[in-house]
């Protein structure tokens, strides 16, 4: 199933060497040391999963085998490695962390008994293989420095092409849906794991999705203030709650459906996402000074992080083995603070 690319180990160890580099450079800036990509956090809010009891078979693997309820921690933000001005649309993160799940671990060194997804607001990753990745790199560091004013005219001409492809009733390509970030209020978006994971005795990708009153917020403009977004997210928590679905979509065909290219959308009509969850987050104070340093120094969230029966899948996820020990270590180091993987919500505030 998966097929290592030649030379991948050394394509691999030049990638973190770069993102490394980079991640050195913008805490020096910065004076504090960020994480190497999703640096910008929106908020970090806690709540409740609860797997469902009425589960078919092929969904109920892994750590959806057995209905229940676990408590979560999410923490959301805006995908460049370094902090911009919400002012330059950008692809949005949802990190989920399921607290407390039982199976054999996929890296015991990282303790805990937890269970991270790491999501974007869109299905596919324009670099889907890890070869497209270091090729993109240069591109993507360019337009990480660019100009505010550069970087809108990027995305503003993506949406252009994305929508005129639409209306000829095609999809547009990864690289224009990566480019093609608007304003739109984050809590009403749906995020995917993009590329694959084992799901029990399946592959699946993983997809969250908005329901109830939260989903109202979808294509909602919150604006281009420096922290719009988060500015958005936090009014939101002080009165209301959100509610979304956590959803598997299995892979029914390897040659259409392919784990080693994050960049193949898999067809929905095919396979549709199907839901095994419910996440739920009540209203609360998502920013306050003790919540965010909780959240952006001390927890660290990787996709390796979790049990044997959701193992990620494809080379795109192997090199986030790499980089995201890498780049844990170094803003913890850079920082001099302890990582820390909770057992429960209190140990957020412990």
């Amino acid at each position: 199933m998966e097929v290592p690319v030649e030379n991948e180990a050394e394509i691999s160890q030049r990638i973190v060497e770069r993102m490394a580099a980079t991640q050195a450079e913008n805490a020096d800036r910065h004076r504090h040391a960020h994480r190497d990509a999703h640096a910008k956090s929106h908020a970090i809010i806690t709540g409740q999963l609860t797997v469902h009891d009425d589960l078919p078979h092929e969904l109920a693997q892994g750590i959806f085998a057995t209905p229940g309820t676990h408590e979560v921690v999410a923490r959301l933000s805006s995908a460049p490695g370094d902090i911009h001005s919400d002012e330059i649309p950008a692809p949005r993160g949802f990190a989920l962390k399921i607290i407390g799940v039982e199976g054999e671990r996929l890296s015991p060194d990282l303790g805990g008994a937890n269970q991270d997804f790491l999501m974007v607001n869109f299905p596919t990753l324009a670099f889907g293989t890890v070869t497209k990745y270091e090729d993109m790199l240069d591109i993507l560091e360019k337009n990480a420095s660019n100009p505010a004013a550069a970087q809108k005219a990027v995305s503003a001409a993506a949406r252009g092409i994305a929508s005129i492809t639409e209306k000829l009733g095609r999809t547009p390509g990864a690289t224009v849906q990566g480019l093609a970030n608007d304003y739109s209020h984050m809590l009403g978006e749906t995020f995917y794991t993009q590329a694959a994971i084992r799901y029990g005795d399946h592959v699946a990708k993983m997809s969250l999705a908005p329901t109830g009153e939260v989903a109202e917020l979808t294509g909602v403009d919150v604006g281009d203030d420096f922290d719009a977004m988060r500015t958005a997210v936090v009014r939101h928590f002080m009165t209301k709650g959100a509610t979304y679905e956590l959803r598997a979509q299995l892979c029914t065909d390897l040659k259409t459906m392919p784990v080693e290219d994050a960049a193949v959308l898999w067809d929905e009509d095919e396979s549709p996402f199907r839901v095994v969850a419910t996440v739920r987050f009540d209203p609360q104070d998502v920013g306050g000074p003790a919540r965010r340093v909780a959240g952006d120094d001390h927890l660290a969230f990787n996709p390796w992080n979790g049990v044997e029966a959701h193992r990620p899948l494809g080379s795109i996820m192997r090199v986030r083995k790499l980089a995201y020990e890498s780049s844990s270590r170094q803003r913890h180091d850079l920082n001099a603070v302890a990582r820390r993987e909770p057992d429960s919500l209190a140990d957020l505030t412990a």
